[in-house]
């Protein structure tokens, strides 16, 4: 009997490097499908339907909603935003592991969800390191700095919700923790 396939929910504050995680653990395991969420906002410079984001129309998005497709959603600044639980049903039921970038409030919906999520939530060493690194980028205004860092507190408040909690201090080390929980979870040693 083929094994059914894990779900990898992992969050983190802006700045934690949740990305630069993820990226690597799909170079150690290139088979984990990463899960593309459905969006109502227009595409970007750049950006493919199926491949950054599945773009849909409000309507259909509400429909979704509605007929209980959608394992999480949220709206941001006037767009819904959420993933597919029948994408997700589907790939796990075919064996794929499904790796997800979501937030703290995504990632309660979706183990209400689908309970059998392996929670992952990625800390800063430090609130001040996590401020030097949004600072650092150089990508935002101070005004969204703050608003980012009063995020990441709320955000770290929450971390008991989730079953690993990985400290991102040093990037080899961190990288380390989130491929044995993988690993682990994998050989069915952890959930």
């Amino acid at each position: 009997m083929k094994r059914r396939g894990n779900i990898y929910i992992v969050s983190a504050p802006s700045g934690a490097g949740k990305s630069t995680l993820c990226r690597e653990l799909l170079k150690a395991y290139p088979d984990i499908t990463y899960s593309i969420s459905h969006t109502t906002r227009a595409p970007r410079g750049g950006e493919e339907n199926g491949k950054d984001y599945h773009f849909i129309t409000r309507e259909a998005f509400e429909e979704r909603i509605e007929k209980g497709l959608m394992a999480e959603w949220a709206e941001v600044h006037g767009n819904y935003y959420g993933t597919s639980l029948e994408t997700l049903e589907d790939t796990v039921a075919k064996g794929v592991d499904v790796l997800l970038d979501i937030d703290v409030q995504g990632a309660r919906q979706m183990c209400e969800s689908l309970p059998e999520c392996v929670t992952i939530f990625i800390m800063p060493p430090s609130v001040d390191e996590l401020r030097a690194r949004l600072e650092k980028r150089g990508t935002d205004s101070r005004e969204t700095i703050e608003k980012r860092m009063k995020n990441a507190v709320g955000e770290m408040d929450q971390r008991d919700f989730y079953s690993h909690v990985i400290v991102n201090d040093d990037l080899n080390e961190a990288v380390a923790a989130f491929v044995s929980v993988v690993k682990s979870c994998r050989e069915g040693v952890a959930s």
